[in-house]
């Protein structure tokens, strides 16, 4: 049984998203972002995880190029909100019921 292009490419694309969570920082940077009413300031995270800027901003990065974080520029700082298209492609395969299959 062969798997169509367009199956591959969104296990490829999943992968992905679960991949940049591989880190318990980048967890704790989506689980403070789903629970804010609005997106988050970068300056935030540095207290929050404990980490220094540069490392703060390199989670930041790998998450936002991964597809999880919508990144807004305002002046000099960064905000930052979960792509819902994202949150529900993970939330699909979290959801899977293993009786199905």
């Amino acid at each position: 049984m062969s798997v169509s292009p367009a199956i591959e490419d969104e296990a490829v694309e999943t992968a992905e998203l679960f991949r940049a969570l591989a880190d318990p920082a980048r967890v704790r940077i989506v689980t403070a972002i789903a629970a804010a009413a609005e997106p988050l300031c970068a300056c935030k995270f540095n207290d929050l995880l404990g980490l220094s800027q540069p490392t703060v901003s390199h989670h930041l990065k790998k998450l936002t190029e991964a597809g999880l974080l919508e990144r807004e520029q305002r002046g000099k700082w960064a905000y930052f909100a979960l792509r819902r298209d994202a949150v529900e492609k993970l939330a699909a395969v979290a959801d899977l019921n293993p009786a199905c299959c």
